[in-house]
């Protein structure tokens, strides 16, 4: 009788390791790996011996390991096609995690180098053709609704959320980390995120963040994914959605849309 050496355990049923990469080379290979990501986080790319491909991130400091935990409840809570979901998670020896999610193919539309050059993602992006972007964008929009439905509002949301497929024409929802249940009342000097996108209340302290927050931040991805360049002077879409994002986009929470069921009722209206 032939002996067949023993297999590797499988990646999602395993819930604690000593260490997070020599168990990721024993079970698979990993053929990428994130190691200066500003989260605190190191993440790879694993491929299991039945060709599965999965997204490892590892907390390397006690700040990312809280922004871990935080998307595991999120997670948990919150489900839609496209979010990139949270399988599973792994406890390390240091008291950290891992958190295991599947591998989506696609593009960051954030590249802090060269992100004006014709060839970057998000160049490339802007250059599609309208119903293109608007189809992403609807996506965005769709999954913030289960957002809102699950009671969560969006923290952190910038272009480096977005991983676009350029060949199936797919957009996916990554690193959420930082949602979390709303409303809340901010008790430091600001939240996390790009200011690009971020609403005035996310930078003072003793605001109230709630659906209203989530709706600025919304409008502002609307309004740069739809411009052509980043000065945001080459808006693609048209003057009836110009007037949409202007409204999610006010200053004062109070004089925006008041949810993201009316803020998507009214973008669906004029983007038909």
């Amino acid at each position: 009788m032939t002996e067949h050496p023993p297999t590797s355990p499988p990646l999602l049923d395993i819930d604690e390791v000593p260490e997070l990469e020599p168990h990721l080379h024993g079970v698979g290979e990993v053929f990428l790996a994130f190691r200066t990501q500003d989260s605190g986080c190191v993440s790879y790319g694993v491929q299991l011996p039945d060709g599965t491909r999965c997204f490892v991130k590892e907390a390397t400091t006690d700040a990312a390991h809280r922004s871990l935990d935080r998307a595991w409840a999120f997670h948990r809570s919150v489900r839609h096609p496209a979010i990139v979901p949270q399988l599973h998670r792994i406890a390390l020896r240091n008291g950290r995690t891992a958190t295991v999610m599947p591998w989506r193919e696609g593009e960051s539309l954030y590249t802090p180098s060269g992100r004006s050059h014709p060839d970057s993602p998000r160049s490339r992006f802007r250059a599609l053709p309208v119903p293109r972007i608007l189809a992403a964008l609807d996506r965005v929009l769709d999954a913030h609704l289960a957002v809102e439905a699950a009671g969560q509002v969006a923290v952190d949301l910038y272009d480096g959320a977005f991983l676009y497929d350029f060949r199936a024409a797919e957009l996916h929802l990554i690193d959420l980390d930082e949602y979390r249940p709303g409303p809340f009342v901010l008790t430091a000097d600001r939240l996390p995120g790009s200011r690009r996108f971020m609403a005035p209340e996310q930078w003072r302290r003793g605001a109230v963040i709630d659906l209203r927050t989530t709706v600025y931040v919304l409008g502002r991805a609307a309004r740069i994914l739809l411009d052509a360049g980043d000065d945001e002077r080459a808006f693609r879409g048209t003057a009836a959605q110009a007037a949409v994002v202007e409204r999610a986009t006010r200053p004062d929470p109070d004089e925006r849309f008041q949810s993201v069921g009316e803020l998507v009722t009214a973008w669906r209206a004029v983007a038909a």
